[in-house]
Formats: structure tokens, sequence, C-alpha cells
């Protein structure tokens, strides 16, 4: 079993940043690839960026240069930089991580851009 717990969300003015981090936790023996999945009010759950083991990493269209996901094997946490923060980037950001072949999910953080 995983757990996960987000932290790091708020509420940003446009244009500013922001650093999501996600433990991992509970009895497992490595992590796999590990991520970042967003909801909007009223919108589908899109991936917003992965990243593997061996830190390759895959970023949604919008997103891409401004945000940077990276990852603390040892510590089993994976972080969102996001920079350039856009009203549309508002949502609930909910991190992922398989492990054992299981798919985990946290219970999410919440972003707000607005002035």
């Amino acid at each position: 079993q995983v757990q996960l717990v987000e932290s790091g969300g708020g509420l940003v003015e446009p244009g500013g940043s922001l650093r999501l981090s996600c433990a991992a936790s509970g009895s497992f023996r490595s992590v796999g690839s590990m991520g970042w999945y967003r909801q909007a009010p009223g919108k589908q759950r899109e991936l917003v960026a992965t990243i593997s083991r061996t830190d390759t990493t895959d970023y949604e269209d919008s997103v891409m240069g401004r945000f940077t996901i990276s990852r603390d094997n040892a510590e089993n946490t994976v972080y969102l930089q996001m920079n350039g923060l856009k009203p549309e980037d508002t949502a609930v950001y909910l991190c992922h991580a398989w492990s054992n072949g299981v798919l985990y999910w946290g219970k999410g953080t919440l972003v707000t851009v607005s002035s």
C-alpha cells in the first residue's frame, strides 16, 4: 500500500509561482512512475506531467516551458514547480504513483490563480 500526500497549493496571482510536493509513504519496495493530474471545476481530469524512476519526463502541451517535474527517489517524493501561472491553471492538482502494478492517488491540493 502507498499513501500519497500533496502539499504546496494555494492562491497566487497570474504570473506567479508555486511548488507542489507529493510524498509517498507506506509499505512498498519502490515507487515507479509518478506524476500530476489536475481537475478544474466542470472539466475532465487531465494529465499535467509525469516522471519515470529514471527521470524521463512528459508534459501536457499547455504547461510545457512553464512547469517542471522532478523527483527524489530517496525520499519517494515528486515535485511540480509551476512558473508563469495563468488563471486557466486553476484546478485541484492530484499526485499519482505506480507501485507493483497498482496506481495510487493522493487527495489533491487546490491551486487558484487569480488577481
